[in-house]
């Protein structure tokens, strides 16, 4: 099983995805481990990433998944803010990807980045992220308003009336 949370910067996608992967007993990634260094540099100095900065990270990421899925799955938190950046994410893997994608208000979402220590992300970069976001019209988006418990507890039900 191969389940991919999405969503801006803020929205808690590593929070819950590592409590979903515990629950599912599968193995947990987090996409920004896969930026080259180059992306990470540009994002901390506050300088959104475009597409072709982009391209290398989600062809990485999709090569690893094509890999997961042929072992136990995994659960990873990848931001996966537009159609074609989750086409890429799926284009090695020959199973079935569950999507969640997390979303929320600019407010909240702001909030949380603001109360964040020692991330690369800025502040700054989220309007940029916002406005890239397409989110999917399949499977799930949740509020991240609601309690992590919450959120992990309808992404389990769901996944059980499969």
């Amino acid at each position: 099983m191969i389940l991919i949370i999405g969503g801006v910067s803020g929205t808690g996608k590593s929070t819950i995805g590592q409590l979903l992967a515990n629950r599912l007993n599968l193995p947990f990634y987090d996409a920004d481990d896969f930026h080259p260094h180059a992306n990470l540099l540009k994002m901390n100095k506050g300088i959104p990433l475009n597409d072709s900065d982009r391209q290398p990270w989600l062809e990485t990421l999709s090569s690893q998944i094509s890999v997961w899925a042929k072992d136990e799955g995994a659960v990873l938190a990848c931001s996966a803010l537009k159609q074609s950046y989750r086409q890429t994410l799926s284009s090695q893997c020959r199973q079935q990807i569950n999507w969640v994608m997390l979303n929320g208000s600019k407010q909240l979402l702001m909030q949380r980045l603001k109360n964040r220590k020692g991330h690369f992300f800025k502040p700054a970069l989220l309007t940029s992220q916002l406005d890239t976001l397409e989110l999917p019209e399949y499977g799930l988006v949740m509020d991240i308003a609601q309690q992590p418990e919450v959120i992990i507890n309808q992404i389990v039900d769901s996944l059980n009336e499969k």
